[in-house]
């Protein structure tokens, strides 16, 4: 006999006594655990599809353990900024084995593993000294890139991204010499400068308007920024 369970997005096929990792479910090693979203039970030659779910079928499991998947990287960079960004993940997964599949409406006899204290408290106290370490080492990187926004000259339009030196010699010469300016255009100021100008879209892409604002309201250059974060581990 064997069934076809979803849980945490994914199907699985599962009989008595199989080991199947599934997306984290709460609980210690040795708490049962219970699958009431049955796709398909077949017991010999005979099988039952359901409806989405067979009502009257349960799946009763017992966690062995909590664990977590390989480490997937995630990586961005920006062309031309000198910004890049470089951020893990590992998916938290539990291992659970099957120990029966109950029909006619049974459910499982929910039984409580037992957690061992000291391990809990170990763990605890290392994701604390963690987390004060990774806090401690972001404020000076924040506090720097901080610092360095409220000494910025605002008539510096190289710390928009994506204004380089020629598109710099184009906008003064038209007249646009700094951030407010920038800040106070509509959406018929950009398309007018991207015409005249031939900014090729690069004012909307680049979020040229919104970068002002920022700059303006102290927060440090986009690419700074990034670096800044970077440093730190940290989102601002």
């Amino acid at each position: 006999m064997f069934a076809v369970i979803k849980t945490g997005g994914k199907q699985f096929r599962v009989a008595a006594n199989d080991r199947i990792t599934v997306a984290k479910i709460e609980g210690n090693p040795g708490d049962t655990v219970a699958f009431g979203s049955v796709l398909m039970l077949t017991d010999g030659e005979k099988s039952t599809i359901g409806a989405p779910f067979l009502g009257d079928i349960t799946v009763a499991g017992e966690i062995v353990e909590q664990a977590r998947g390989e480490k997937v990287i995630a990586f961005k960079k920006r062309r031309r900024q000198n910004s890049k960004r470089k951020r893990g993940f590992r998916a938290e997964l539990t291992v659970v084995r099957i120990t029966d599949i109950l029909t006619g409406g049974k459910k499982p006899e929910m039984k409580k593993g037992e957690a061992a204290p000291v391990a809990l408290k170990a763990g605890s106290e290392t994701v604390k000294g963690k987390a004060s370490a990774k806090t401690a080492s972001a404020k000076p990187a924040k506090a720097k890139a901080e610092a360095k926004a409220e000494g910025l000259d605002a008539s510096n339009l190289s710390l928009i991204s994506g204004v380089g030196p020629t598109i710099e010699k184009k906008l003064r010469a038209a007249g646009i010499t700094s951030w407010n300016d920038i800040a106070a255009w509509t959406e018929a100021d950009i398309a007018k400068w991207d015409e005249e100008l031939k900014l090729r879209g690069r004012a909307t892409r680049e979020e040229w308007v919104e970068q002002a604002k920022e700059l303006l309201a102290g927060k440090p250059p986009r690419a700074k920024a990034d670096q800044a974060e970077l440093a730190s581990g940290e989102d601002y």
